[in-house]
């Protein structure tokens, strides 16, 4: 039990300092020699990458903001931890993405991380479901923050449904509490279905 608590106390940190490393930030400056947060909505992610003008990069930050959410989790599996353990290791580099010491405990909206962490966790009750509920919500829902917003809510519901357990419930409810505090200032509304839906679903208004 000890030598858990001490690898935990060394993953976690780490985790943290892995998902602070702000690549957006980084790559905008030194490919497209642009201050990446002057663009769309000032945030420090992969989306303002694209917005500045360029795909490539944009994707290459995906992939690292992807990837920085895995490695400590893999790592926790490696050396035994329990499931537990990874989920906490896994909070800490979704936290790191988004309260950065590098931008000033500032940061990205940790959606990509999220993803790195939940692929790590390779557990089909969790990541199916949210990638799912993110896919259905760019078909159904007009504005992105909603999609982000509903995607941990519809897959708690699963969660739920199949009985995943209070762990992994306990995991999405962090994550939405993440997204709410990132997202709250992007909210200009209630969520509306896209145009072509609206249109199908209610012809009269």
């Amino acid at each position: 039990m000890s030598i858990n608590i001490w690898t935990l106390a060394w993953l976690t940190p780490g985790a943290y300092l892995l998902g602070s490393l702000p690549f957006s930030v980084w790559l905008g400056k030194l490919f497209l020699k642009k201050d990446i947060r002057k663009y769309g909505d000032h945030n420090p992610g992969a989306a303002n990458v694209f917005i500045a003008g360029n795909i490539a990069i944009g994707m290459a930050v995906v992939l690292l903001d992807i990837g920085k959410g895995m490695p400590f989790i893999l790592l926790a599996h490696k050396m035994g931890l329990s499931h537990a353990d990874a989920v906490i290791v896994g909070l800490a580099a979704i936290l790191g993405h988004a309260f950065s010491p590098w931008l000033g405990f500032h940061g990205g909206k940790g959606v990509a991380t999220t993803y790195g962490v939940l692929i790590a966790m390779w557990h089909p009750a969790w990541l199916f479901p949210f990638c799912v509920a993110a896919i259905l919500g760019l078909l159904i829902w007009e504005s992105h923050t909603w999609v982000i917003l509903l995607t941990p809510v519809e897959t708690i519901v699963f969660m739920i449904l199949v009985n995943a357990g209070w762990l992994a419930i306990i995991f999405m409810l962090c994550v939405q509490a993440l997204f709410i505090f990132k997202y709250a200032s992007n909210i200009s509304g209630p969520p509306r279905l896209r145009y072509t839906l609206r249109k199908r679903l209610l012809p009269n208004r």
